[in-house]
């Protein structure tokens, strides 16, 4: 069994290679949290998300923390990036031990960028999209290969980077508090009310009544701003020449 959340695709398209190539179940995050769901005997159990501010979106843990699910007897998670992904492992680990769970394996896929909102972060240009998507394809059959022998590792198979410890407990924190308020989310008379960015919504927090609203329950995944057609979504005056993710390989 896969849990999954995405947010622009990236995590959601890795989940269905992983759970293609290992004959899995999948499992949105998004998904009513009220269902108990049963295990096989010796069944894997996965948990593929993006990193957000180098750590696992906030949604994530509060999901770990709260599904209906037996003590699984191996259990693993695999990470979706731009870049590094700091103490993210770490950060997984601890809460996953809070059910008194073991993480046996982890991995992190580099994928293409989708973070805008601040200066300096743009998405990729299309030949190293392209390039990234093709690492990936490569990366996911190592991973699924070592997940079928059941790999138990001693050290997460993950890119830190520099300064991870900064990044995921002091910058982390600062981001969560500073710089992923929805507020600023706004759509511009380019607008159509397609309701497109109401329906990729992951944690259906966008509604429609002439131009999007945003609520509260906002994780700063940017669906919205990708998926718009018409690119009438922005972040302030931050992505007004920011480009968007839409990746061919995604389209179904």
């Amino acid at each position: 069994m896969i849990f999954y959340f995405s947010g622009t695709g990236n995590s959601l398209w890795v989940a269905r290679q992983i759970a293609e190539r290992l004959d899995d179940e999948l499992v949105s995050m998004t998904d009513k949290i009220d269902r108990t769901y049963t295990l096989k005997e010796n069944e894997r159990v996965g948990f593929v998300f993006p990193v957000y501010a180098w750590g696992p979106p906030t949604c994530v843990i509060d999901y770990i923390s709260r599904v209906r699910i037996e003590k699984p007897t191996y259990l693993y998670f695999i990470c979706t990036c731009g870049d590094d992904i700091g103490k993210t492992g770490e950060f997984f680990s601890k809460a996953i031990s809070k059910r008194g769970w073991k993480c046996m394996a982890g991995y992190s896929i580099t994928m293409p960028n989708t973070y805008v909102c601040l200066p300096g972060f743009n998405v990729d240009d299309k030949d190293l999209e392209h390039m990234k998507i093709e690492n990936a394809k490569e990366r996911i059959k190592f991973i699924a290969d070592e997940l079928a022998k059941r790999i138990q590792m001693s050290k997460f198979n993950c890119h830190e980077g520099a300064f991870p410890n900064l990044k995921t407990y002091v910058i982390r924190p600062f981001f969560h508090s500073f710089l992923m308020s929805p507020k600023l989310f706004h759509a511009t008379d380019a607008c159509t009310s397609c309701r497109m960015c109401e329906k990729k919504c992951p944690t259906q927090n966008i509604k429609v009544d002439g131009k999007p609203q945003w609520g509260e329950n906002c994780t700063h995944c940017l669906a919205c701003y990708h998926v718009c057609p018409s690119k009438a979504i922005q972040y302030g005056k931050r992505t007004q020449s920011k480009g968007q993710y839409q990746p061919k390989e995604f389209k179904s």
